[in-house]
């Protein structure tokens, strides 16, 4: 039986806790599924609130088919977790570390805005998950301008792809330099260190990545392993630094951190029937 008031003799023992608010995937390849496998790999407790839940379609060329959460069950979800482990719960170890994953909606993010605000995270770390691609009206561009202005700026990390590094920087990325500028500008316009993610989009034999924080500018580098994206590449890397920083590193070592912790996921991939093989976030073993 166990007890029902925390006990202060764990708290030395008791790993970091870390949230991430995202969208289930069914294959277990991305979204929350992802993320809690990185946070178990690398040492912190973690907790899934979800936004959504995403099944690809096998009968339609793999697509998406996205059903939302409803709104007062995300309410619910975070209240109940930030009641247990928030900065103002008194647990041992609090909840003080959260990963925002796919929202998926104008509704969603705003809730989750409003949770953000309410319990002063110290760190913050974005996924921004867009999904317009600049043609798609309605919904699509909500929900991109949305993530922009409500959830962007209360984020203290932020790791962009190739594409949502153009969205959020209007610029246009063919090369390092290009990726260099455009993590420049995203930290300027959010406050947030950033990781941007060039991956296997940008020529050459390496995935590049690079990371600014106002001070400090680094590229990380490693030899491409094929030349395709593998599912759960973007949510592990930043479930990655979400785990470093709630354990204590530095933004940059979080990156680097989170850049060997991809790879290795990256060249232990696991195929499957899909035409896309998945991240194992047990590569590094």
């Amino acid at each position: 039986m166990t007890s029902a008031t925390p006990d202060a003799t764990l708290s030395a023992n008791s790993p970091a806790v870390v949230l991430t608010i995202a969208g289930s995937e069914a294959t277990g390849g991305a979204g929350a599924q992802a993320d809690l496998k990185t946070f178990q790999e690398l040492g912190v407790f973690g907790i899934a609130n979800l936004t959504c839940i995403v099944s690809f379609d096998p009968k339609a060329s793999w697509n998406h088919r996205f059903v939302p959460v409803d709104q007062q069950v995300i309410a619910d979800q975070l209240e109940a977790t930030t009641a247990a482990y928030g900065p103002a719960s008194g647990a041992p170890s609090a909840l003080d570390t959260v990963k925002i994953g796919m929202l998926g909606s104008p509704a969603t993010i705003s809730t989750v805005a409003g949770a953000l605000q309410e319990n002063s995270f110290s760190n913050v770390v974005l996924d921004p998950v867009l999904i317009c691609k600049g043609q798609e009206p309605g919904h699509a561009l909500d929900t991109d301008q949305a993530l922009k202005a409500q959830i962007l700026p209360l984020a203290t990390f932020v790791t962009p792809n190739h594409f949502e590094a153009e969205s959020l920087s209007g610029l246009e990325i063919t090369d390092v330099e290009s990726l260099k500028a455009a993590a420049v500008r995203i930290h300027e316009i959010s406050g947030a260190a950033v990781l941007a993610k060039g991956g296997v989009r940008l020529e050459g034999p390496d995935a590049v990545d690079v990371f600014y924080d106002g001070e400090t500018l680094e590229v990380l580098s490693a030899p491409k392993v094929g030349d395709v994206a593998v599912s759960g590449a973007g949510c592990s890397l930043a479930a990655a630094v979400t785990a470093e920083l709630a354990k204590g590193a530095t933004p940059l070592e979080a990156a680097r951190t989170a850049k060997d912790f991809v790879t290795a996921g990256i060249r232990n991939r696991v195929a499957s029937g899909a035409p896309f093989d998945a991240l194992w976030q047990g590569g590094a073993r």
